[in-house]
This record gives C-alpha cells, structure tokens and sequence, in this order.
C-alpha cells in the first residue's frame, strides 16, 4: 500500500509518451534560448548599477557612441569629394551630327549664313568642354552640400567647381546668348540646338564608394581600451558617461564574439546538455516520487506545458530587450501546481523552472533568489484554494516576500540608501499585479487538461445545488446519510493527510442514483416496505442500479470525473449481503449466481475513495445498532473495515495500514459524539 508509487506497470505505449514529452519540451526550450552571447545587464546613465561587481574578462575598445561618431562623419565628409568621368566621345558624337544636319539636311537653310554655322560649333564645342552634367545629378551635388567634384579625364582627375557644372538648360541658354550682338536670337531659336546638348558628364559610382569608405575609414571609431582583469562597475555606483560607453562597447563586443560559427556549436551544445540535466532529474523525481503522475496523461501533459512556457517567455523577453524579466510571475506555476497536484512537485518544479529560465540570464543568482523565495511563499500561502480572496493574499504576500528579500540583498550590496533600485520594485509590483490572473487560468486549465479544483468542489458541495436540493426533497433520508458520510469521511481525511474537500464532495454525490427509486432504500422508507413483494434477485438489482443511475445523472449534470469515480466505487465490488444471504437461505440446495448480487465496481483507486467507502458503510450499519456503547461502536467500526480489508477492497489503493487505524479511531470518537454513547452503569450487587 505505498501511496506514492503507481500499481500499473510501464507499457510501450507509456514509455514512448514519456519520451515523446520530455523529447518535445527540450527541443521547444532549448529552440527558444538565445543563441547569442546577449548583454542582459540592463542599465540606464546617471542611475546606479544594481547588479554586482562586472569585471572585464577579456581586452575590448571602448566604441564612441553613435552621436559622436556621426559628428565625426559628417566634419570629415565635408573633404569628400564624388568622382565624375567627362565622355569626350559624346561631345565628339553631337558635333559630328551638327556637321552632317548642316551638310546634308536643312540646318543650313535655317542659320542663312555660313558664320552663324561656325559660332554655334565653336560655341558648342566649348560648352562640352566645361561639361555638362544632368540636372538630378547636380541637385544631389547641391542637397549633400558639395561644392566640388573629381572630374576623370584621360585617366587624371582633377578638382571642378560644381559651380562650372551646365545643365542641359543652362548650357542650351549660353548656346544661343553666347553673342546676341552679332548672332540674331530668333535665328538659332529655330534651329533646334537642344538636339545636340547631351550630358558628357557621369557619375563614378565606384571610386566615389572608395573614395568615401576610406574617409570614413580615417576615423577612429574607439576612444581607448578596457584591458582583461579590469574593474568596470560595482553594484551602487552610478553610471557617468564613460562608465556608460564602456558597458555599451562591452554589449557590442560580445555580440560580435557570439557570431562566429564555432562559438554558436560550442554555445547550443552547452544549453542541450543544461536542458537535458534538469528535464532528466525531473523526470527522475517523478520516477521516485509521483510514479503515479504517468497515469495520466493529461497530467503530464500539463507538467511538462507549464515546465516550458516561462524559460520560453523568458528567452524572448531577453533576446528581444522587451520588459524587465521580473514583471513574469513566475510564482504562478508552483501555484498552479499546488492547487492541482500536491506541495512536493508544486517546489520541485519551481526549482527546474527557475533553473531553466536562469540559462538566459547574465546575472542569474539575483533573479533565482528573488524567485524562489517568491514561489516557496506562493505554495506555503495557498495550500488550499477554496476562496477567491485566498488568492489575493497570496499574491499580496508573494509580493511583498519578493520585495522584502531584494531589499535585504541591496543593503548588503549598497552604502546609501538613495541608490536603491526602484524599477525593480516597480517591476516586482507589475509581477504581483499579473499574479492574480491566476484564478481565471486554474478555470481554463481545469476544463482543458481534466482538473478539479479546491473552487469547484466548494462550488459543487453547496446543498443549493441542483442535484443536492432535488436529492433532499425526493430522497431526505439519503441526503441526510450523505451528510454525515461526508462530515466523518472529511475527519478522516484530514486526520490522514487526504483532500478532505474532495472527499466531502465526493460523499455528497456518492448515492445520487437512489434518487431515482428511494422508497427502495430503508433510509427514505416510512413503514412500507417494496422488497417484501419482490425477489432477492430483483431487489439486488434495483440496489446495485443506484450505482449506474447515479453515474447517468452525474454525466447529465456535467460532474467531474474524480466525483463521478466516488460514484462508482463506493461500495466496490462488493455484494449485497443482505440479499444474497436471503437468497442462499431460501435456496439452500441451489447455487445461487453472485454475479446478480455484486456491484459493478470498480474498488477504490485513491486514498480519498478508499475512506469514502469505509465512512459510507460505517455510517450506514450504525443506524441498525441496538445500543451506542463504546464498545458497541469500536466493534462495529473494526468489524466492517476489516472484513473490507480482508475482502481486498483496498488492494489496489495507496493506502497504508497506519491510515486505515487512524480512520477507525476518527470514525469511533465521531460516532460516540453523534450518538452521545454513555459509560453503563454498574448494578448494584446484592
């Protein structure tokens, strides 16, 4: 009867779900970690740095910040100067075309006589000297403020004076206003002159690049070096400027070391083989411990669901820099855990998160601190949740639990109080604030994964429910029965260690199918009797069909399946003796089926089940018992729980023999105060 470990061997099947489930959570975790050496310091100028003493651990320039360097850029790219290459082919191109239009086609007619023609090449031919460039060209000369290029020519570059620079427009006006005096206007208006006015100077896109990079290279982008061994800040002192470009060139620095190839292998083997650690000694815990977790499939499920969502949410928060990591209430899973499960797996797993989460952290031994003093508090404080307002001091109280011990480590770690850090108690605040968000999750976890929580059985054990008020008015005898099954099965259960909640519960609903037919049930009869006219066979059956009736009315209703389970195997595979007895009695010579007089079972499989059907039976042979004397009482309890132990009712329940002799002795004290048992009186001897 060891209450920890399962009864059910390991299958195939179970195996692969185990490893299927721990394959996937280290897989999702570890997929999710931050591959780069990340700076997760978080720090602000003239705020103190709240974390311990950062020496440098290895020699690293100190990058000037982006301000200055643009500064810098911008003073030295006022000597940059972009490269242009003149296309002497081009000017010669369009001269040649004016000959031949002069020659061959009708420009002579238009410029009527021969010195017009010779003015116009002459003027043409300068203007392709001095070049000309396009118009957007020189309008981005302008915008970036230079005022001067690299003209190519014949492989030497020389300095223009973007000032020099024509466009097509204005070289097309000093064409034809080069000499108004002796060359009419109207003429070489007509003599479409802008035909031969192409753009014989281009941009160098290439030696500009160069030109520009090795500029830019000119300039120092460090303002010194930290040498390996250095001491960079202690916790408390403030963050001066310099102190501020050296923790942001170490940021940088790091990250650049993380890019290479083989750090990225070196870094993603360490964080399998941490993963792997820690999802292993869990999976040994429950191995040890909770063997039967593996049961149930939903339930480890959810374990292993809860197990990795915070290192996830956690390793995005770090790469992405989005909030400070403590604003996660961490201390929602041992909560959850606790409500659901039990305190042990409830810690343990705390522990295995915190450490899981830690992987992504830079400084993990504040943060495990903080966390975990919060998390042991959330499970002390809430260790059965049956009240909203349970959850609220919870929180309130993992808060303040979180807050205090931080404030204990800064005292330790500063020399003036007005260096506190008060982000992080705004942080810690938001942590408590999101806390409570717990109760609405425990209500979606609880449909989803199968739960029953401590909520839903106050809920569900309130006598103004449906199914409770209709078996008061239909069945008051039964009512009255479950009643005092669930006061003595609660005793016991609190007296052993159980759920008491569960087991108060369970006994409210275990006889709900005897609403069905109650004047079968002795304790609804009032002087009549319906067996008397039926036989033994057909009464069994009408006393073991309360089982089935109650299991219909319990899926109509929507019970959870832990009630629906008290149903079932409250009486176990037991007989009904009565019955049975009559039947052998008045057949003696025939065999009587037993089948026809068992219950469908099956017998209890939890502790709380296995005191449910000793307190319901205890209760039930009470009322028959012709005198309530100690010893009357102590004989009957002891008689009826052993012969179900001989029966081997509890065979298949972690139950140990210890609980059993503490439920007797419950079930005898409350029984004498129920049915105030009196000490004999001795007769007088004559």
């Amino acid at each position: 009867m060891n209450r920890y470990n399962s009864p059910h061997p390991l299958t195939r099947a179970g195996l692969l779900y185990r490893i299927g489930i721990a394959l996937s959570a280290i897989v999702i975790i570890v997929y999710f970690l931050p591959r780069e050496q990340n700076y997760t310091y978080q720090f602000e100028l003239n705020h103190p740095w709240r974390y311990g003493q950062l020496i440098a651990s290895f020699d690293f320039p100190i990058y000037k910040d982006e301000a200055t360097v643009k500064q810098e850029q911008d003073s030295v790219l006022k000597q940059f100067h972009p490269y242009f290459y003149k296309e002497d082919q081009i000017g010669d191109e369009q001269l040649a075309k004016l000959k031949k239009d002069y020659t061959e086609g009708s420009l002579k007619q238009r410029l009527k006589e021969n010195s017009y023609y010779n003015h116009v090449l002459q003027a043409l031919q300068k203007i392709y000297n001095q070049g000309i460039i396009s118009a957007n060209e020189l309008k981005q000369l302008h915008a970036d403020s230079i005022h001067s290029i690299m003209m190519v020519e014949n492989n030497l570059a020389h300095t223009v004076a973007t000032t020099s620079l024509l466009t097509e427009k204005e070289a097309y006006e000093k064409l034809i206003y080069a000499d108004t005096a002796r060359y009419k206007l109207h003429i070489l208006q007509q003599c479409d002159l802008h035909d031969y006015l192409v753009p014989n100077i281009t941009y160098d896109k290439e030696k500009s690049d160069a030109a520009r990079t090795e500029l830019l290279a000119s300039i120092p982008w460090s303002s010194g070096m930290v040498i390996n061994g250095t001491k960079i800040i202690d916790r408390g002192e403030i963050i001066d400027q310099r102190t501020y470009e050296i923790l942001q060139s170490l940021s940088k620095e790091l990250n650049k070391r993380s890019e290479t190839l083989a750090q990225k292998r070196l870094t993603l083997a360490g964080q399998i083989l941490f993963v792997v650690v820690f999802i292993t000694c869990f999976i040994l815990y429950l191995d040890l411990f909770r063997r039967d977790y593996y049961d149930r499939n939903r339930t480890i499920l959810l374990l292993a669901g809860l197990l990795v969502i915070f290192p996830v949410i956690t390793s995005l928060m770090v790469t992405y820099n989005i909030f400070n990591v403590y604003i996660i209430p961490f201390a929602m899973l041992p909560i959850i855990v606790r409500v659901f499960m039990d305190s042990r797996t409830a810690f343990t797993m705390h522990v295995m998160m915190l450490l899981l989460c830690s992987i992504s952290l830079r400084y993990p031994y504040e943060f495990i601190l903080v966390q975990f003093i919060g998390g042991l508090v959330g499970i002390y404080s809430l260790r059965e949740l049956s009240q909203r307002s349970q959850l609220l001091r919870a929180a309130l109280l993992t808060t303040l639990s979180m807050m205090l011990i931080y404030f204990a480590y800064e005292l330790i770690h500063t020399d003036d109080l007005t260096k506190l850090d008060t982000s992080m108690y705004i942080s810690l605040a938001i942590n408590g604030i999101l806390l409570l968000f717990t109760y609405p999750l425990l209500f979606m976890l609880e449909k989803a994964f199968g739960f029953t929580s401590n909520v839903t059985l106050v809920e569900l054990s309130n006598i103004n429910t449906t199914l409770l008020r209709k078996m008061s008015e239909i069945a008051p005898g039964t009512f009255q029965h479950s009643l005092q099954v669930a006061n003595l099965a609660a005793d016991a259960a609190r007296a052993t260690g159980a759920n008491s909640q569960l087991v108060r519960t369970g006994a409210l609903y275990h006889d709900i199918g005897k609403i069905e037919n109650p004047v079968f049930f002795t304790e609804n009869q009032s002087g009549v009797n319906p067996h008397t006219a039926l036989e033994f066979a057909e009464s069994a059956h009408i006393i073991i069909n309360h089982v089935t009736d109650g299991l219909r009315l319990a899926d109509k209703h929507n019970l959870p399946k832990v009630i629906r389970n008290f149903i079932c195997s409250h009486h176990g595979v037991g007989m009904t003796k009565y019955f049975y007895i009559s039947e052998q009695n008045a057949h003696p010579d025939a065999e009587v089926d037993k089948t026809l007089f068992t219950y469908p079972g099956p017998n209890p499989a939890t502790q709380e089940e296995a005191i449910l059907m000793m307190a319901d039976a205890v209760e039930a042979a009470s009322r028959s018992l012709p005198e309530y004397t100690e010893e009357s009482i102590s004989n009957l309890v002891d008689k009826l729980i052993d012969g179900q132990v001989a029966e081997g009712a509890f065979r298949q329940c972690p139950i140990t023999f210890r609980d059993i002799e503490t439920i007797k002795g419950v079930f005898k004290e409350k029984l004498k105060t129920v049915y105030h048992t009196r000490i004999s009186y001795p007769e007088l001897k004559k």
